[in-house]
């Protein structure tokens, strides 16, 4: 008996241990996995570099919210600390020059300005570091430790109209909401709402010890951002536009002031930068790095070059990488000044790459099939976060060019799911060129099988459809493996337009909305269908932002899809001309509609023509996007409905282009599968 006893004992742990067990004991990603899903990021080196300190967002289903807490691991990877409750959403940590404190910004209590908060590394409880008027949108501490340089808007409370449930109810005259005056000419901004000049960020010096504040820039004309302190502490490089009309100028003027009140600006640079400039100052203190676009016109697709330029404000800017065909970002200088390092999207992945302060080549600084998106270096070591098709954004630490993992907050979701198999496809699109992408196959995929397909469009057009698998994010990935579960193949292409495939396949589709891309989509489902993977008379698609504009191009051009989701898309461009937020980019792309009606109709076809759509469609958005605003929705639902297609609105109330509130982002998946369900009926 005993023997026998042995030998069971035996076998359960030889079959708890076989792959095969395993695998079968998986099971399908489902939508309320959302709710599990931890989102880490913003990784800080110390100044040690023996701890990174890091925030980790997670659901609090019961309130329907997001918590961001700060956390910290140490660089062996074997300790992890919470340090904030994350209740009042902590954000941006920041280690003091001396790495006895971790600062963050928090609004505490709810509904309080966002302030600067301080932790004493050896414990204790948080205390309030600043007592400012108006959120603090950034900081940065000053070499010695003694200020911090805070980014934020006028304080000037009386300019701000009321947003509060008392002041708008019906009969109340205790606090009426003040009128919103507009007097700029980019007047719109996702999330922030209406922006007048007080909107405008300035720069403000902040002792440590005294608590003293003071202006450092103050010019109610100009938005003054991305402030960068010299090494020695005496100065502070920052980014603003000082053109008569900066708002459609586009510039960013690289400049310099001595951090002491009353100071003037001294100008070092200025180039036009697509996206947010972002600035580094060489640890010798000879150089400041910043990164340069092309024309205003490109402003859609960002493709930055990097550059230097001599902080003593002799000697000319130099761009160090004119000739690598790919977009850099989030420059930093190595330790010794030599180089710098930044990060580089490339087909299908990102990683870190470094370069001579002098030029020459472009060094690869990490092998690894990860994505990498952020990195931090200091005290020689550099962690970066990273994530495959298979694991979560998590902290790993970059050495000799491997990662080796330091955190793990997904690994006991990830470990429960059996994901779907993601493969690389390129093929040909109508004119001949090479377009690139992935299939993603149910878990249980069987070869013998066609499957019903998702043409899944990732936004933009500038982003990419990557080997990541951000959990909890605006990126898609997370939809494409809940697709994948619910017994979908998913197509992800990085049609004309995306980033990662060099300046020219991103411009190519310039002023030209909706033609290339549809070739480009319509052709990556030809070769599903070749491949004996697509199901042709199953075929489905959908997208959020840009995707939802491919989306409503890709129906008015093509009937084969028999169900589309079209989220926070347009597509009738001229009804948008100053009601969103791209009027920079609507005016040096297409030109003003008044002197280039030809070409707002050609990029407002589906609008203009939807008598040719015939796909039932499923029409979302967020109430209070100014992104991409909710009309461009209800306009294209009108028409269908007017034209007898099947159709169907969905608006959530308060929200963004990005959405926030958990439960509307379990509804939104739960009414994807639901209506490509009703129309392609995938086998359970």
């Amino acid at each position: 008996m005993k023997i026998r006893a042995f030998a069971s004992v035996t076998l359960f742990v030889f079959l708890a241990a076989s792959p095969i067990l395993q695998a079968q004991s998986k099971r399908p990603v489902a939508v309320d996995d959302i709710y599990r899903t931890q989102q880490v990021g913003n990784p800080q080196c110390s100044p040690d570099g023996k701890w990174i300190a890091y925030t980790v967002t997670i659901v609090d289903r019961e309130a329907d919210k997001r918590r961001t807490s700060v956390w910290m691991v140490n660089w062996e990877g074997t300790r992890s600390v919470q340090l904030t409750s994350g209740l009042e959403g902590d954000s941006s940590p920041r280690w003091s020059p001396d790495g006895k404190y971790l600062s963050f910004l928090s609004a505490r209590p709810a509904g309080a300005k966002k302030q600067v908060w301080l932790l004493d590394r050896l414990g204790g409880e948080a205390r309030q570091l600043t007592n400012v008027k108006e959120d603090i949108s950034s900081y940065a501490w000053s070499p010695d430790g003694s200020r911090m340089v805070l980014e934020m808007s006028v304080a000037d409370e009386e300019a701000k109209p009321s947003t509060s449930a008392a002041s708008s109810a019906p009969g109340n005259t205790s606090k009426v909401a003040k009128p919103i005056v507009i007097d700029r000419y980019h007047f719109k901004q996702d999330v922030d709402g209406y922006i007048t000049s007080a909107s405008r960020t300035h720069l403000y010096l902040f002792d440590v010890k005294t608590k003293k504040l003071e202006a450092l820039t103050s010019d109610k004309n100009f938005e003054d951002n991305d402030p960068v302190w010299s090494p020695d502490g005496t100065r502070i490089a920052y980014v603003s536009n000082h053109e008569k009309e900066p708002d459609q100028s586009g510039n960013d003027d690289i400049f310099w002031i001595e951090a002491r009140a009353g100071s003037m600006p001294t100008k070092l640079a200025s180039a036009y930068s697509s996206g947010r400039q972002h600035l580094a100052w060489s640890p010798d203190g000879k150089l400041i790095a910043y990164l340069v676009g092309a024309e205003p016109k490109y402003d859609a697709y960002k493709q930055s070059s990097l550059a230097v330029v001599p902080a003593a404000g002799t000697g000319v800017a130099r761009i160090l990488t004119e000739k690598f065909d790919r977009s850099v970002s989030s420059p930093e200088f190595t330790a010794d000044s030599s180089a710098v390092t930044f990060l580089v999207p490339d087909d299908r992945r990102e990683y870190p790459d470094k370069i001579s302060v002098t030029g020459g080549s472009v060094e690869r600084l990490s092998d690894s099939e990860f994505v990498t998106s952020q990195q931090s270096t200091a005290g020689g070591h550099t962690a970066v976060l990273a994530s495959s098709d298979t694991a979560a954004p998590e902290i790993f630490a970059l050495e000799n060019g491997k990662l080796r993992k330091l955190t793990s907050h997904n690994d006991a979701l990830l470990s429960e799911l059996q994901l779907g198999a993601v493969q690389d496809i390129s093929f040909k699109s109508k004119d001949g060129t090479e377009i690139h992408g992935m299939m993603i196959k149910p878990p249980n995929y069987n070869a013998a099988k066609k499957y019903p397909t998702l043409l899944w469009i990732h936004g933009g057009p500038n982003g990419q459809d990557d080997h990541a698998l951000p959990f909890n994010t605006y990126p898609l990935q997370l939809e494409r493996q809940i697709f994948a579960a619910h017994g979908y193949v998913v197509l992800a292409i990085n049609y004309r337009g995306s980033n990662g495939r060099g300046v020219e396949f991103a411009r190519s589709i310039f002023a030209d909305w909706g033609n290339k891309e549809v070739a480009d989509l319509l052709a990556a489902v030809d070769f599903a269908v070749a491949s004996g993977v697509a199901d042709p008379e199953r075929l489905g698609i959908g997208g959020w932002s840009y995707g939802g504009m491919l989306t409503d191009y890709t129906i008015a051009t093509d009937s084969r899809f028999k169900a589309a989701v079209s989220g926070a898309g347009l597509a009738n461009a001229l009804a948008l001309y100053g009601a969103d937020q791209y009027i920079f980019q609507y005016t040096n792309e297409l030109g003003q509609p008044w002197k280039s009606p030809e070409a707002w109709m050609k990029v407002s076809y589906p609008f203009l023509h939807a008598d040719r759509i015939h796909t039932p469609t499923l029409f979302l958005g967020g109430q209070n996007d100014f992104n991409v605003p909710i009309i461009g929705s209800e306009q294209m639902y009108q028409a269908l409905r007017s034209l007898g297609i099947t159709t169907q609105l969905v608006i959530y109330p308060e929200q963004f282009h990005l959405f926030t509130r958990p439960s509307y982002i379990h509804d939104r998946l739960q009414r994807y599968l639901a209506w490509f369900d009703t129309y392609l009926h995938p086998e359970k």
